[in-house]
């Protein structure tokens, strides 16, 4: 592979272990990704020396290896406390699934992956994510994915399933709304409604 090539492999690597780590937090039951993080770590070793690359390529680099240290140590203090559980009052803001306390009241027959079709106004500002095609639009699956992990993991909630039994879910969700509504393309919102958190599809309408 060229030098671009393997940059860019380290930065979807990057983002993958970014979300299994958030698999692993909400989920008691997880390991922790550590032949990912392993991957990551070779090819950021790899390129340290800088010496073979170009300006852009070192600047690019530069970002990706910040990044991974800047996750790296949240990641360490959140895998203590999950071990050890929380010691200060600071620790509960970093929202260790499996450490505090589990809402009382869960839906005994949830919607998959909480997905609603209601119109409520959102507390906060939605991410929505336009598609067409699930198998295609890997990268979209994963950032909408990543949205609904996170906006779950930060109102406490349990996130349930893979990243691939999510995508097949959304692939089968979307074939299901274009047939229906006829449409090319499906909208997907991530909005929090009275403290939970909603997974919305809906058709795109023609403008």
């Amino acid at each position: 592979m060229t030098i671009d090539e393997e940059l860019n492999h380290l930065d979807h690597q990057l983002r993958r272990l970014k979300i299994e780590y958030e698999i692993f937090f909400n989920n008691p039951q997880k390991r922790p990704p550590t032949d990912i993080e392993w991957k990551v770590l070779s090819l950021i070793r790899k390129f340290s020396d800088g010496n073979r690359m170009s300006f852009s390529q070192r600047y690019r680099y530069n970002e990706m290896a910040q990044r991974y240290a800047i996750h790296s140590d949240l990641w360490r203090k959140k895998v203590r406390i999950r071990e050890e559980g929380y010691r200060r009052p600071q620790d509960a803001i970093l929202s260790v699934q499996g450490v505090r306390v589990m809402e009382e009241h869960e839906s005994k027959h949830p919607t998959p992956y909480g997905i609603s079709h209601h119109e409520k106004a959102s507390e906060d500002k939605p991410f929505t994510v336009q598609c067409s095609d699930a198998q295609a639009e890997r990268d979209k699956v994963e950032s909408l994915y990543k949205a609904l992990s996170e906006a779950k993991q930060k109102s406490g909630e349990k996130v349930s399933g893979s990243l691939d039994s999510f995508a097949a879910f959304v692939k089968k969700k979307t074939a299901e709304i274009r047939k229906e509504h006829k449409c090319e393309t499906v909208v997907y919102s991530v909005e929090t409604q009275g403290g939970q958190v909603k997974l919305k599809a809906k058709a795109k309408t023609q403008s």
